[in-house]
């Protein structure tokens, strides 16, 4: 599990940087690469020295080394981890992170970071309870950053209580945690859609919506985190021209997502309908642009095809399928009849607000299961919200 893997450890100033050693040396002991950012504050409690012994790598503490004329490429090192950990995240730190402030190196790295990042506070017991601290911890979280909660136990003040960084060993056991959740995926092969439909009346008019398509990308980037061999099926989105480490097939009308998405989950093994797909388009499409004139503009609609019930009904014995569903009124009664008609295994309900549903980077949702089980989410970035779904459904459904 550990072999090859890149963790990048950040380690800030704090009288807990002494336990980051013994953490840098089980991380190379399992076999993975480390590679040292210190703040500056961190060389009073510990030396780089050290720490390059044990990682047999450089350690880098800031962006420009006079000595030798290097430039330490913040940058390059965000993308070469698979895993960031900052221990101790102090309290001045936290506070910059959760607020994109960049005084040094570490902060610069964190901020360009692509992998998953987790920090482990550490400071006397009042701070780490003071609501400012709380709330910069909370922020975090919401961005998508891992807690690994402080613990119980005597403090540097003399004091006794919650503020004391976790213990070496609990902190990579949350690593390894997270290492075998993300092969959960592996041998997978997982098909999503996403985004809405256009159905277009002439060649500038078209009935839509505002899904953004976020939740899809999130969804197949945490699929593929996880080792599965995902396919995208995209609507008009901002994602058009994106590369992604996955396929990826845009489409426009509900009709062509069709045409794409119903061949590819013949051989799937799970298939997510998240896309806002149109429920009726206009029976006629005009060539050209209409004109605008005084009377009243009529146009006849006809039913679109429902994939999620078309799915249903050619669902193979050991496929999973989980539909999406948005609904304004009695929500869970809609839900769980949508669960039951389009034979699916998990349904997945968002409602519009002004912090959840189309275009919003947060959202809230409950997953109805087949089984009657139901589970809600927290308001969280739909990032986040994406690894829930997952953590989710592999625990529910089994897979």
């Amino acid at each position: 599990m550990w072999a090859g893997k890149k963790i990048l450890l950040g380690i800030t100033g704090g009288i807990a940087a002494y336990k980051s050693i013994h953490l840098a040396r089980l991380f190379v002991k399992a076999g993975a690469e480390v590679q040292v950012v210190l703040t500056p504050s961190a060389r009073d409690f510990v030396t780089p020295l050290s720490l390059s012994a044990l990682t047999g790598r450089p350690v880098y503490t800031d962006t420009f080394e006079p000595e030798s004329g290097q430039w330490n490429n913040h940058v390059e090192l965000g993308l070469w981890a698979d895993v960031m950990v900052i221990a101790p995240a102090t309290a001045n730190t936290l506070s910059k992170m959760a607020n994109g402030l960049c005084d040094n190196l570490l902060l610069a790295t964190y901020l360009s970071a692509r992998c998953p990042i987790f920090f482990a506070p550490a400071m006397d017991l009042d701070m780490y309870a003071h609501p400012a601290v709380q709330q910069n911890i909370a922020r975090l979280q919401s961005f998508g950053n891992y807690l690994i909660d402080a613990e119980v136990g005597p403090l540097a003040s003399g004091l006794e209580g919650k503020g004391r960084m976790a213990e070496p060993e609990h902190i990579f056991q949350h690593i390894e945690q997270f290492f075998a959740a993300k092969s959960s995926l592996a041998k997978k092969k997982v098909l999503i859609n996403g985004g809405p439909t256009y159905e277009y009346i002439d060649p500038v008019r078209f009935i839509g919506n505002h899904s953004s398509g976020d939740t899809a990308v999130f969804l197949a980037w945490e699929a593929h985190k996880r080792g599965a061999e995902v396919t995208l099926v995209l609507g008009p989105t901002r994602y058009k021209n994106d590369i992604f480490p996955f396929t990826v097939k845009h489409v426009t009308s509900a009709l062509e997502m069709l045409d794409v998405f119903l061949p590819l989950s013949a051989d799937s093994d799970i298939v997510i309908c998240s896309a806002a797909v149109a429920d009726y388009r206009p029976k006629v499409t005009f060539q050209q642009k209409i004109k605008k004139n005084e009377q009243n503009l009529l146009i006849e609609l006809e039913k679109n095809p429902d994939i999620l019930a078309t799915l249903g009904k050619r669902k193979k014995e050991n496929q999973v399928l989980i539909g999406f569903a948005l609904e304004t009124e009695n929500q869970i009664e809609n839900a769980r009849k949508k669960l039951i008609n389009k034979n699916v295994d998990a349904i997945v309900l968002n409602s519009p607000s002004q912090a959840t549903g189309f275009s919003t980077p947060t959202n809230q949702v409950s997953v109805l299961f087949k089984d009657g089980t139901t589970a809600t989410s927290q308001l969280v970035l739909k990032e986040k919200l994406a690894s829930w779904l997952w953590d989710m459904f592999l625990k529910s459904l089994h897979l």
